[in-house]
C-alpha cells in the first residue's frame, strides 16, 4: 500500500487556522436545520400543497448546477473568495424566503430556495478546505471534526426551536417562516467569518493545477467520484422515503423525527471515530465500510418492525459517512474534479428521489431497497482502484 493511501505520520491539526471555518460550516448546517428542512410545510401555507416538493426539487438542481460554478471559482480566485460568495448568495437567498413566505408571494419565494440552493453547491465544498488545510496524512481527522461541527450547528438550532417560535410570533408569521430570517443571519456571520480565516498559503503541488479534463484522467479520480455520488444518491434517496415507509407502518410523527435523528446521528456525530480511522487504515478500509454499511441499511430497511428502520436509518448515515470522508479525503488532492463531483452527487440524489417513488408506487418499498443495496456495492470499484498509489 503507497504512503498515501496508508500514512503513519499523525502531525497536530492546526485548529486555530481551521476554527473559523469549521464555525461557519456549523452556522451553514444550522441554517439548513431551521429554513430549507421545512421548505414543504411553507408552500402548503402557502396554498401549493401539490407543489410541495418544489422547494427541495429547485434545492438540489440549483445545488447541482453551482458545485462546478463554485468549484472552478475557487479554483481561480481561492476557497476564501469562493466560500464568502456562497454564504452571502444563501444569506441572500434565506431573506428573500423569508420575505416571499411571510408576503404570500410564492415565486419570490421559490427564488429564495433556488439560491440556497446554489449556496449549499459552493459551501459545501469547505470539506476540502479543510482537508487542504493539513497534511495528507491528517486529511481523514480534518474532515471529520467538520462533520462534527455540522450536527452541532444542527443540534444547536433545534434546541433554540422555541426561541425561533417566538420570534415568529413577534413578526406575525409562523415559526418555519422566521426560520428563513434566522438562517440568513446565520449565514451571513459565516461570511464574515470567512473574513478571519487565513487559507494555507503553502504552494500548490502540481496535481493541483490539473484542468478538470487532466484531473479526472488521473487512474482513481472516476471512481472516487463514482463513490461519492453512489454515497449521496443512496442516502438521500433512503432517507427521502423512508418515512413513506415508516408511514405505511402506522408510526406516528414522533417516531419519524426520531428515524430522522438516528440518521443525522449516524451521518455526523462519528466523524470523530471515522475520520482518524480513514488516516490510520487507508482509503480501502472506508470505501468498504461504507459500501457494506449502506448495503445493510438497504437491506434491513423492508424488514418487518418499525425498530428495523431505525436500525437501518442508522447505518445509512454512518455508511454515508466512511464513503463520504473517504472518497473526499481522496479527492482533496484534485480540486479541479471536486466541483463536478459534488454536482454529480446532487443529480443522483434528484434522479434517486424521483426513480424511487415511481418504484415505489408501482412495485413496493421492498424492491427499492433490494435495488440499493445492490448499488452500494459500486464503492467497491473505488476501493479496488485505491490500492493504486
Amino acid at each position: 500500500m503507497s504512503a498515501e493511501t496508508r500514512p503513519n505520520a499523525a502531525p497536530a491539526l492546526p485548529l486555530g487556522r481551521l476554527l473559523p471555518l469549521y464555525a461557519a460550516q456549523a452556522l451553514a448546517t444550522g441554517a439548513t436545520t431551521v429554513s430549507t428542512v421545512l421548505a414543504s410545510l411553507i408552500m402548503s401555507n402557502l396554498g401549493r400543497e401539490s407543489l410541495s416538493g418544489l422547494p427541495s426539487t429547485l434545492i438540489s438542481a440549483s445545488a447541482a448546477l453551482s458545485a462546478g460554478l463554485f468549484g472552478a471559482l475557487m479554483l481561480r480566485s481561492g476557497r476564501r473568495v469562493g466560500l464568502g460568495a456562497a454564504f452571502t448568495l444563501g444569506a441572500c437567498g434565506a431573506v428573500l424566503g423569508f420575505l416571499g413566505a411571510r408576503a404570500g408571494f410564492t415565486p419570490l419565494f421559490l427564488l429564495g430556495a433556488a439560491m440556497m440552493g446554489g449556496a449549499q453547491g459552493g459551501y459545501q465544498q469547505a470539506r476540502y478546505a479543510a482537508a487542504e488545510s493539513v497534511p495528507e496524512s491528517r486529511r481523514g481527522t480534518a474532515l471529520g471534526l467538520l462533520m462534527l461541527m455540522s450536527v452541532l450547528g444542527s443540534f444547536l438550532m433545534t434546541g433554540f426551536s422555541g426561541a425561533v417560535e417566538s420570534l415568529g410570533t413577534r413578526l406575525g408569521t409562523s415559526a418555519e417562516v422566521a426560520g428563513w430570517l434566522v438562517g440568513g443571519g446565520l449565514l451571513g456571520t459565516a461570511a464574515l467569518l470567512m473574513l478571519l480565516w487565513t487559507p494555507l498559503a503553502a504552494p500548490l503541488p502540481s496535481r493541483a493545477r490539473l484542468s478538470i479534463g487532466q484531473a479526472f484522467a488521473v487512474p482513481g479520480v472516476r471512481s472516487t467520484a463514482l463513490a461519492l455520488a453512489t454515497a449521496q444518491g443512496l442516502m438521500v434517496t433512503l432517507m427521502s422515503l423512508t418515512p413513506l415507509r415508516a408511514h405505511h407502518l402506522g408510526m406516528d410523527h414522533g417516531g419519524v423525527a426520531a428515524l430522522i435523528s438516528g440518521h443525522i446521528a449516524g451521518m455526523f456525530g462519528f466523524g470523530w471515530l471515522t475520520g482518524p480511522l480513514i488516516d490510520r487504515l487507508g482509503l480501502r478500509v472506508g470505501y468498504v465500510g461504507g459500501a457494506l454499511l449502506l448495503a445493510a441499511a438497504a437491506l434491513t430497511a423492508p424488514l418487518p418492525g418499525a425498530a428495523w428502520l431505525g436500525v437501518s436509518m442508522f447505518l445509512l448515515g454512518l455508511g454515508w459517512n466512511l464513503a463520504f470522508v473517504t472518497g473526499s479525503k481522496a479527492l482533496s488532492r484534485y480540486p479541479a474534479a471536486q466541483g463536478i463531483t459534488d454536482g454529480l452527487g446532487y443529480v443522483a440524489a434528484g434522479a434517486g428521489t424521483l426513480l424511487g417513488g415511481l418504484v415505489i408506487a408501482q412495485v413496493g418499498f421492498p424492491v427499492l431497497a433490494h435495488v440499493c443495496a445492490v448499488l452500494a456495492l459500486l464503492p467497491l470499484v473505488s476501493a479496488w482502484r485505491a490500492r493504486k498509489p
